[in-house]
């Protein structure tokens, strides 16, 4: 609900910063309507947008240590911001960490817990031992997005990019599009239907939910001038926008300028997919930097960045047959931390202090939470939330309530390479349980970032109080399990 004071809505007018602020950026003053000067003014609740990259990995971005990478605009919000070193995605995987993000529900809960896809069965591989657990196909209409909560504080919202959460590619032509965004609390959808993939990055675009504007278009380009489109149309009231662009998702393609330029970089390596691969996917984030820059400067221009809160994260690691995720072990698909932990940047000037950096370990459900409590809402009452309001960190007041994270996937990712299990990440340890055999590996992150050291066999009564912490969140959350494979 918009805060107001004499029933006069009260929003912030803005005057320049000093020219040496690296975006120019505008410093609020508030304005008091109807109220006396030695009043502390109330303020509206606060644009959101939430910019969540697809297949973006921890060491994706030059500000993370990645040197063969130029990602100016991001390197810049971290330092107008908070970057966090241990996010976590709900998932390594696309479209459980999707729904956990609009629900904030964990995908054990939901079961939602793989990519989703019309066929399960076609990524089981030759002589498992577990058929993986069953999972819902999408999102149910019932389930209380974070759209349609922020629609009570008198949001505008839009959804731009990939959604992957209505169904499957069979379902087009009938149950499949009254499952999009524009069903579950946005105002606008461009681009979200049940493409887990874009058809193409370059209009025509092939996307039922995208009006081809002009031939050669980048598609990361566009998504982006539609954001900037949606905040000058609504720049009278707040808004939310879930910007989660297709990009960097396979296919490899960015703008020629752009392929050219890292075609003629050295220290790019095959990671199975071609030296050419390799080469388009830092083409591809550069472009995706670039495009945010467009977002953020709009910001600027309109008067917006004092009064938004921007998120930028990925939706879980990235895929290992283009990049190197080092120092983290394995990639897209598997529970250890190349596949979960993600890069997580927030800004909201004059809210969270300009250059800090969190080890808090966060995780997707925890925006869902977050989005609501900075725009003064309750929490969903008639569910268990699974994330945390992650406001005391960001405005340094105060530490998380909860002391783990936990983790379920018990399903095989897209490449058939993956062991089934859950995981759960307490301090600086992490235990992962293997569901075919009942095995766990044991892991201290703060010396062993890369997961080859398992301590199991050495702190045995650590590794079976880790695992019956996991146990016990599995029964609470009603994850559904895999099943033995009965052979003759």
């Amino acid at each position: 609900m918009t805060r107001r004071k004499n029933d006069t809505v009260i929003r912030q007018q803005r005057i320049p910063w000093p020219a040496t602020h690296v975006w120019a950026s505008l410093l609020a003053i508030a304005v008091l309507a109807g109220c006396q000067p030695a009043q502390e003014p109330p303020l509206s609740p606060p644009n959101i947008v939430m910019i969540m990259i697809d297949d973006l990995g921890w060491m994706d971005l030059r500000v993370q240590g990645n040197p063969l990478l130029d990602t100016p605009v991001l390197d810049r919000l971290a330092a107008e911001g908070m970057r966090f070193t241990d996010a976590y995605a709900a998932s390594p995987v696309c479209s459980p960490t999707r729904a956990a993000v609009m629900t904030g529900l964990s995908p054990a809960r939901l079961a939602i817990t793989n990519h989703i896809t019309g066929d399960q069965a076609q990524f089981q591989p030759a002589g498992a031992t577990l058929r993986a657990a069953e999972m819902v196909n999408y999102l149910a209409l019932d389930h209380v997005t974070v759209a349609e909560r922020l629609k009570e504080a008198g949001y505008a919202n839009a959804f731009l990019g990939k959604w992957h959460l209505s169904g499957t590619n069979d379902e087009m032509d009938t149950v499949e599009p009254g499952r999009r965004p524009e069903f579950q609390g946005f105002d606008v959808n461009i681009g979200g239907v049940s493409f887990g993939g874009p058809p193409s990055y370059f209009d025509p675009y092939r996307n039922p939910a995208i009006e081809d504007r002009r031939e050669g278009e980048y598609l990361t380009n566009r998504l982006a001038d539609e954001a900037v489109g949606f905040m000058r149309s609504h720049q009278s009231q707040p808004f939310f926008i879930a910007l989660w662009p297709y990009t960097v998702h396979w296919p490899m393609d960015a703008p020629e300028a752009l392929v050219q330029k890292y075609e003629a970089r050295a220290g790019f390596s095959d990671h199975g997919e071609g030296l050419d691969a390799s080469r388009r996917y830092g083409a591809m984030i550069e472009a995706m930097d670039a495009a945010v820059g467009r977002v953020l400067v709009a910001l600027d221009s309109l008067g917006l960045a004092e009064e938004t809160l921007v998120i930028f994260t990925s939706d879980n690691g990235a895929y290992g047959g283009v990049t190197d995720l080092a120092p983290l072990r394995a990639a897209k698909g598997h529970l250890y931390e190349g596949g979960l932990r993600v890069p997580l940047i927030v800004r909201w000037p004059g809210k969270i202090p300009a250059g800090t950096v969190s080890a808090e370990p966060v995780i997707s459900m925890d925006f869902y939470p977050t989005m609501l409590d900075a725009a003064g809402l309750a929490p969903t009452t008639d569910f268990p939330l699974d994330g945390e309001s992650l406001l005391p960190i960001l405005h340094q007041t105060g530490p998380l309530r909860r002391d783990a994270l936990f983790f379920h996937y018990p399903n095989y990712a897209f490449h058939g390479e993956n062991r089934l299990g859950g995981a759960i990440r307490e301090g600086d340890y992490k235990l992962i349980a293997h569901y075919d055999d009942g095995s766990v590996e044991l892991y201290r992150l703060s010396d062993d970032l890369g997961e080859q050291r398992d301590l199991a066999a050495d702190m045995p009564e650590k590794a079976e109080v880790l695992k019956s912490r996991l146990d016990a969140w599995l029964v609470a959350s009603g994850a559904r399990m895999p099943v033995p494979i009965m052979r003759d």
